[in-house]
């Protein structure tokens, strides 16, 4: 496990320095293309959530042996796929420049947060702009750096791979939509028991590394208002840290959704806010790969 230790603190480093070029190519920009396949053979007619239900499993097992298979037979890879399976350093980038965006023009803040959520932000205001992104920047927190760590400490490079596939078809085909509804239900609900853990961890991370342990009260009361079982337990964190308040009704696909709020000042967000909610994150990152790393160490001598 020293080996996977190494892997992990080089595949961080390297996520830390460089991000997700765009030169680059990505494995689940892959995940994404055979998901889009399947579910434009198998999301019609009869049989849609069985259908679905058997898509979604298949493509956990079988990425879950290609990690294996790699574990196996190709180690020095382990820190590229590391590196591909967190998104600290790009997540904060593509918020930071919504931000950015928005001092230049409510269009082009639009347009850049777009690039990181699902909602319709064609109407959205300047405060909805500026939650938005950071409603994001907490749930992915979760998604993209501490769940993939804790899924690393779990199951290793394997369960880390299988956890990026998981979240990517939650991602594409997850939604309580019309056209989702039923093909995307296991892929929902899969996503919902892998970050069931993470979810609540991210939070204890996030009042922590804000030094303000006794948020977990705030954290418990809003996190379940959400209708995730997990997303609602890190944004009422940030919520909390922030002394905001984040949630309300968004268009997904054309589709209402009313979202209870979480928190209770309705203040106008700031850029000073985004550096503090970026802070939060990158020490909340540091604290889980330190305890990671500390398991890691003790598994291998145990």
């Amino acid at each position: 496990m020293v080996n996977g230790t190494s892997s992990l603190l080089v595949g961080w480093l390297l996520d830390l320095l460089l991000g997700d070029p765009v030169w680059l190519p990505h494995p689940v920009v892959a995940f994404g293309k055979v998901i889009a396949f399947g579910e434009h053979h198998l999301n019609k007619e009869h049989y849609r959530k069985t259908k679905g239900a058997i898509m979604a499993v298949l493509l956990i097992i079988a990425t879950y042996a290609i990690g294996l298979v790699i574990n196996r037979h190709l180690p020095i890879v382990n820190c590229i796929i590391v590196f591909y399976c967190l998104a600290g350093t790009t997540l904060i980038r593509e918020v930071r420049a919504v931000f950015l965006a928005l001092d230049r023009g409510l269009d082009e803040g639009r347009r850049q947060v777009a690039r990181i959520v699902g909602r319709d932000t064609s109407g959205l205001s300047a405060q909805e702009v500026r939650t938005a992104a950071l409603e994001t920047l907490a749930e992915n927190l979760s998604d993209g750096v501490i769940a993939p760590l804790f899924w690393f400490a779990v199951l290793g490079v394997p369960g880390m791979l299988a956890y990026k596939m998981v979240n990517t078809l939650d991602s594409m085909i997850g939604y309580k939509t019309e056209r989702y509804r039923d093909f995307g239900c296991w892929a929902a609900h899969i996503d919902d028991i892998a970050n069931y853990i993470p979810a609540r961890l991210t939070a204890l991370l996030m009042v922590t590394a804000a030094g303000r342990p006794r948020l977990m009260g705030f954290v418990w009361q809003n996190g379940r208002k959400h209708a995730s079982p997990n997303s609602g337990y890190p944004e009422a964190a940030l919520a909390g840290i922030l002394d905001c308040r984040f949630g309300g009704p968004h268009y997904y696909f054309g589709e209402m959704f009313d979202k209870p709020y979480i928190g209770m000042n309705e203040r106008p967000l700031t850029t000073a806010d985004m550096r503090t909610a970026v802070r939060i994150n990158r020490t909340a990152e540091a604290l889980m790969l330190a305890v990671v790393c500390c398991w890691l160490v003790v598994k291998s001598i145990l």
